[in-house]
């Protein structure tokens, strides 16, 4: 069945990169987006051979269709991100493969059903007014990207663990941050195939925020678990879940491996994602005074209420054009475990893929004027057109982000509350530079000044 599914693709034949393994892996050091192939902004297919071992770039929708969607069950998340995230998550939904990762998915499904995400709202909402409040009481300037941590957190831990009080939010960011650091090494050393103990600089201090991180969720597991109190929530969802073939029942260590990717990814992403968004409406104008009309229009100069968030097309559009920009996760790694053709090209059991989403989405062959800020191509007539894997912010394929959806109505709300009240301005001109630390972070904090509207 894959093969003629692979027929159904014209061959391509592949550009090959002319970089050194040297030159890779310096750049994977300095910056890893620096890694991507220039090529893969422009070409379908990009080879590269680096360190002995054959990649490929796959640039196309049609080709990243074909591979993540048709071929999924022969692909696997691979040893790049098993080394990278494996230590924090476990053996977690972002990070499992195959059965273990399919009836993960179907035990969580429940909860991010329509029904489901839209009784989020009023916390969503609050959480938005808390950060707002708090805004308008201060002079000094802000730190976007970590305002947004702390108000996602806030919505992460209300909604998903019935507003535990066992979190430092602020101790909670700086060791997500302390694992994230020292990435651009794990991924260096995962493409070399060097020991798992090797010694790189910010190990020892990743590793110890992992513990921390483990261990204060195991600790609420393990207090839920004894006290058999129902909250409805992640946590008794995840309690309660089964393997449907094996009636297994979800460890606390399996437990802890998916709370802790929906803490942190759950948030980063979705953070991330609104921090670049104030750093373009700032610098647009005229595109954020469309945003500000047309929340005016749907709240009447009112209290924005649940049911008006999902009637903001343009606040969604700009969020979503951000992202294409700015993708949160700017590429998706995956290894064959079974050999197929993709396009012409015969992949072999162990070659790595890489679907770099940053130049999916600055494509020259899919986007016109792609380096330009245009939310307009998330509306209408040009949205419907699309091919559906021109735009990957939430991945692709079976293991698209369960939270998706969360994550859309949680910025489009934040978005809706803040801009009405806050104007921000950039406290520099300089354009930022993002940097890849498993998600797209802008290098140096994207500080702003807030004034009340």
């Amino acid at each position: 069945m894959m093969a003629a599914a692979a027929a159904e693709i014209a061959p391509e034949i592949p550009f090959r990169s002319r970089r050194s393994s040297l030159s890779v892996l310096t750049s994977l050091l300095r910056n890893p987006l620096e890694a991507i192939p220039p090529e893969a902004f422009s070409e379908k297919l990009v080879l590269s051979r680096v360190a002995g071992r054959d990649s490929l770039y796959i640039c196309d929708p049609a080709l990243i269709q074909e591979a993540l969607l048709r071929n999924a069950d022969a692909l696997g998340k691979g040893d790049t991100m098993r080394r990278v995230l494996g230590p924090a998550l476990g053996q977690g939904l972002l990070t499992a493969d195959g059965a273990h990762w399919r009836w993960q998915r179907r035990a969580v499904a429940a909860s991010f059903q329509h029904d489901s995400l839209t009784g989020f709202l009023p916390a969503m909402i609050a959480a938005a007014e808390a950060t707002r409040d708090d805004w308008l009481d201060k002079t000094r300037p802000l730190d976007i990207g970590h305002e947004m941590m702390r108000t996602t957190f806030a919505i992460i831990v209300e909604t998903m663990l019935s507003g535990s009080g066992d979190f430092d939010a602020g101790k909670v960011e700086g060791a997500i941050t302390d694992y994230l650091e020292p990435s651009n090494f794990m991924f260096a050393y995962s493409l070399l195939r060097t020991p798992e103990w090797l010694p790189y600089p910010g190990r020892r201090r990743a590793f110890t925020s992992v513990a921390y991180l483990r261990e204060t969720l195991g600790a609420m597991v393990a207090k839920r678990r004894a006290s058999g109190d129902h909250r409805n929530d992640l946590i008794d969802m995840l309690l309660a879940s089964a393997d449907p073939e094996s009636d297994r029942a979800m460890s606390d260590a399996e437990i802890v491996d998916n709370l802790l990717t929906f803490v942190t990814a759950g948030h980063e992403t979705t953070a991330l994602g609104l921090a670049w968004t104030f750093h373009l409406l700032a610098r647009n104008p005229a595109v954020e005074d469309a945003v500000l009309a047309e929340i005016e229009a749907v709240t009447g100069g009112g209290v924005l209420q649940p049911e008006q968030v999902m009637a903001l097309p343009l606040t969604r559009a700009v969020f979503q054009e951000a992202m294409r920009l700015y993708p949160p996760v700017p590429v998706i790694t995956r290894q064959v475990e079974e050999p197929f053709q993709l396009g012409g090209v015969a992949l072999k059991e162990g070659m790595v893929l890489y679907v770099p989403i940053l130049a999916v989405h600055r494509h020259e062959r899919l986007w016109d004027q792609p380096d330009l800020f245009d939310p307009a191509r998330f509306l209408g007539e040009a949205a419907r057109q699309r091919h559906r894997y021109a735009y990957l912010p939430f991945g692709a394929g079976p293991r698209t982000c369960i939270g998706s959806a969360f994550a859309t109505m949680e910025a489009v709300a934040i978005l809706a509350v803040l801009l009405r009240a806050i104007r921000l301005e950039p406290l520099t001109q300089e354009p930022p530079v993002p940097t890849l630390k498993i998600t797209l972070r802008p290098k140096r904090p994207l500080l702003m000044t807030a004034a009340p509207r």
